[in-house]
């Protein structure tokens, strides 16, 4: 649908990242240049602030802090993890979305997010098409887990991937100072996919990382895990272990599931942490050294001090030509990475059908995955290692990160 004119939204959804403020500011700089966009808003907390038709008005912002979005982590405007109802069960939502779009004209909407996101743009793109509603829906891909399908990877990802590894390389030299024996268990966020946990792997390469690695995506067997720690124990007299939250049983149990319920989350998604300390509890039932659980938690995804260059501005770059493909006419697709080439490092920008990325989760190739916890091939160092590269820090102010600071202005409802 071209020559649209009318208001753009953005909304980010789902767990931040260190970048994801990056791809807001490519979405709103490029926003504010486009003649056939009107006006330029930002939801708070993602799909409940259209709901509620609570939106900032990004015009009201000053140039130099958006552009300090680059480097500051977190969602700027709000995040939320809220599902919506199935249309053809209930349709009073985006019967209510339709409702706000229409009365602030907003013809072009991008949504910052992951598999559940994308899956949320998809549905609100047919039900708009549906109801004969022009409107350009456009999803900028964020996540961590470096899980959405049909893109060489996610933004959000190769910084997170960064701050393992250089953490993990860190911890290796504390972890083995003393002349005592001692267990250390480090747990990385990933529920079904452990692209972040295989990232302790380029630690590993560079022979200050853990000795052991444990992905979801191989089931997770006690005894051999035991019989693992113990024999590196006995070689080394110091084990550092690297385990994903989301590590399962062969019966599909997560670990902390074993000793107590789960929380779940909008989405019906176990709410998961504790998998290190539960861990480190059994062996010290077996086991008499001294043993510590470390979990990287928020940590590993706040960590714009640690950011990858190229992570920063490949979101950068996919917010701002998420916008150009809107205004061009595009829409129901998100912004991908196709990769081209691997020395040099170089992608090309694609755009990808909704439907595709939408609830389907992009897993590590099991034959990337040594068995028995011993790590991971070349092929992932060489598919990782290109994303990591450079540095791209906040400007230090007294010592301290100069962050973005908005002002926040809301729109006045109509």
């Amino acid at each position: 649908m071209k020559n649209l004119v009318g208001a753009a939204l953005l909304g980010q959804s789902g767990g931040p990242t260190s970048v994801i403020n990056a791809s807001a500011a490519g979405v709103f700089i490029e926003a504010l240049k486009q003649p056939n966009i009107t006006a330029v808003y930002g939801a708070v907390h993602g799909i409940k602030g259209v709901l509620n038709e609570d939106f900032y008005d990004i015009s009201q912002e000053d140039l130099y802090e958006l552009e300090l979005l680059k480097n500051t982590p977190s969602s700027a405007i709000g995040s939320v993890r809220y599902k919506l109802k199935n249309p053809k069960v209930d349709d009073s939502e985006y019967r209510r979305l339709l409702e706000v779009f229409k009365k602030y004209n907003i013809r072009y909407f991008f949504y910052n997010g992951g598999n559940d996101s994308m899956d949320t743009c998809n549905k609100i793109s047919k039900f708009f098409k549906k109801s004969g509603y022009d409107c350009n829906v456009i999803g900028v891909p964020k996540t961590i887990d470096n899980d959405l399908n049909v893109t060489d990877h996610s933004p959000g990802y190769a910084s997170a991937a960064k701050y393992v590894a250089t953490t993990l390389m860190e911890l290796y030299h504390d972890a083995t100072v003393y002349d005592t024996k001692q267990i250390t268990i480090v747990e990385v966020m990933g529920r079904n996919a452990g692209w972040l946990t295989a990232a302790a792997a380029l630690a590993q390469s560079k022979g200050q990382g853990p000795d052991l690695i444990y992905l979801p995506e191989l089931p997770f067997d006690f005894d051999e895990f035991f019989s693992d720690v113990q024999d590196v124990l006995n070689q080394k007299g110091k084990v550092i272990v690297a385990v994903s939250e989301g590590i399962k049983t062969k019966e599909g149990k997560y670990i902390p599931e074993l000793f107590q319920e789960l929380r779940r989350d909008a989405f019906g998604h176990a709410q998961l942490g504790g998998a290190a300390q539960a861990l480190v509890n059994e062996i010290s039932n077996r086991i008499n050294v001294k043993v510590r659980a470390i979990e990287f938690s928020l940590l590993q995804r706040s960590a714009a001090h640690l950011a990858s260059k190229v992570d920063v501005e490949e979101a950068y770059k996919a917010g701002k030509k998420a916008v150009q493909a809107a205004v061009k006419g595009t829409t129901d697709k998100m912004v991908g990475f196709k990769r081209v080439s691997n020395n040099p490092y170089k992608i090309k920008y694609v755009l990808l059908p909704l439907k595709n990325a939408a609830n389907h989760e992009q897993t590590v190739p099991l034959e990337w995955i040594l068995p028995r916890g011993k790590g991971m091939t070349q092929e992932f160092i060489d598919y990782a290692l290109p994303l990591i590269q450079g540095e791209s820090k906040a400007k230090l102010e007294d010592g301290l990160p100069r962050f973005a600071k908005l002002k926040k202005v809301r729109v006045t409802k109509k």
